[in-house]
């Protein structure tokens, strides 16, 4: 299931400046960094506060290292903003699907952190979502509620006639592009009246699809609103349209584009017999490195890849064990990417991920056993009103070359036929628009302050002169409207 809307080696500056060049410089034993992120991760929010205080207060402190500290007090402010429910909070909101609530499974449910909180400085607080899900990771409190768990699966969640479809085209036709879609898209931000004093200039960067071949193609900008705009190279790996407009007092500030595409489904039929080892392969090297903070193969990570691989040696059989393993992971509502110093470890260590979590476990999971992968992401849409952020990727087999994954998806287990029980291990279908190529990756033009989103980009970027603006702040929409199924 999609992210629903609310998806340095320690959190260095690369991170603080959501992508931005450069990394922070190597750690040594003053740097006060390292301890900052892991009292923040603990829940020791005093203490963070107080050494990063001490740090700032330093003016031999480098430029880089004082936007990392920064970035770690924004980070206990957002931290607070997805945790919001005080324990008697959250005990009330269970009760309203769970009336006769006893305090031994509140408790119980608690101490295995199957109701998500943190405690901060002493006090427990309860992630916003907690609650919902708790009903998609315990049988248990789900056979307990009162009234049926309310689902808003996507369309594309379930096998349907357009895997059908895509499937029996590839095998047809041989080709691995299949089954198109025209559609059009509208995309918005509208920042809050007054959160940028009246003048001031507001710049917005609105997520918009790269060009790839056999997969999205004749991209066309329609319009814009303003009208000036500024499009990123095909060669931006987070492409945007950016935008500005001054801010008027007691007015929101709106920024939009409308454009036309065509997506393709993507099916390969992959023989696992065929597949074989890399090789020498350098121009893959950088699909196969750890890449802190978020890509890292840490103790437990190497253990649990034992655990499921085991003595498999085929690269598409241990692909295979790895996303079976990845897509048991029961989805849940995420917090913000920003606020986690290392996403493939908070799934792996958690009870629950959303698709870019899962999609980042699966990739370290996958480089660690020598099988290239990479991030995509974006939206999904579909022929009715459903619409969301998701996050996906590719994995790397010889002799087939980068195929698609979507282990959110996952397998449709039952499915009568195989290509379509794997159709998103190796293929996509078109119901999906992708903005980003890469994590993290700098933004055209250059962002000057810290993003709300480091990790990804998919509801856009805003600041002004005096810093950024969270999402707090503004608000995103997106509508896509099926033309025609393209030939």
């Amino acid at each position: 299931m999609p992210r629903t809307r609310r998806r340095h080696v320690l959190f260095a500056a690369l991170l603080a400046l959501g992508g931005a060049a450069g990394t922070h410089a190597a750690s040594s034993a003053t740097d006060p960094l390292p301890a900052v992120i892991q009292q923040i991760d603990a829940g020791d929010f005093r203490s963070a506060t107080a050494r990063i205080d001490a740090a700032l207060a330093d003016p031999k402190l480098d430029a880089q290292s004082r936007d990392a500290l920064q970035f770690q007090r924004e980070r206990m402010r957002r931290i607070r903003l997805d945790f919001t429910l005080s324990a008697d909070q959250a005990r009330a909101k269970l009760r309203e699907s769970i009336p006769d609530l006893r305090e031994d499974e509140f408790q119980r449910w608690t101490d295995a952190d199957l109701l998500e909180h943190m405690v901060i400085d002493g006090t427990p607080w309860y992630f916003s979502r907690s609650v919902s899900n708790l009903f998609r990771v315990s049988p248990e409190a789900m056979a307990r509620r009162a009234t049926p768990f309310p689902r808003t699966d996507g369309p594309m969640e379930n096998a349907n006639a357009y895997h059908d479809a895509a499937v029996a085209e590839a095998r047809r036709t041989g080709k691995s592009s299949v089954a198109p879609r025209r559609i059009r898209v509208t995309q918005s931000i509208t920042v809050n009246a007054d959160a940028v004093p009246a003048g001031e200039t507001v710049r917005a960067w609105i997520p918009y699809p790269r060009a790839l071949p056999g997969r999205q193609e004749n991209i066309r900008l329609l319009s814009s609103a303003p009208a000036q705009h500024r499009v990123a190279p095909e060669s931006t790996m987070q492409r945007t349209v950016y935008l500005e407009k001054p801010a008027v007092a007691g007015q929101p500030t709106t920024f939009s584009i409308d454009y036309e595409l065509t997506v393709y489904g993507e099916h390969h039929r992959i023989d696992p017999e065929r597949v074989r080892p890399l090789g020498d392969r350098p121009d893959l090297a950088p699909f196969l490195a750890q890449r802190p903070p978020h890509i890292v193969f840490t103790d437990q990570m190497r253990a649990f890849s034992q655990k499921v691989v085991g003595d498999e040696k085929n690269p598409y059989r241990i692909a295979q064990k790895l996303f079976q393993a990845v897509d048991a992971i029961p989805w849940g509502g995420a917090r913000e990417y920003s606020t986690i110093s290392n996403i493939s470890d908070y799934a792996l260590r958690g009870n629950h991920a959303d698709c870019g979590q899962q999609t980042l476990l699966l990739m370290t999971l996958l480089r660690l056993n020598g099988i290239p992968s990479r991030w995509q992401s974006g939206m999904v849409y579909s022929d009715g009103t459903y619409d969301n952020l998701h996050d996906w990727g590719a994995l790397y087999l010889a002799p087939y070359g980068w195929v698609p994954m979507d282990v959110t998806t996952g397998q449709f287990k039952g499915a009568r036929d195989p290509d379509v029980e794997w159709f998103y291990l190796g293929g996509l279908d078109a119901y999906r628009i992708a903005f980003n190529d890469d994590i993290s990756t700098p933004f055209v033009p250059a962002k000057q302050h810290m993003r709300s989103e480091t990790v990804d980009s998919q509801r856009g970027e805003v600041e002004w002169a005096g810093g950024n603006l969270y999402f707090d702040q503004w608000d995103y929409s997106f509508t896509a409207k099926v033309l025609a199924a393209a030939d």
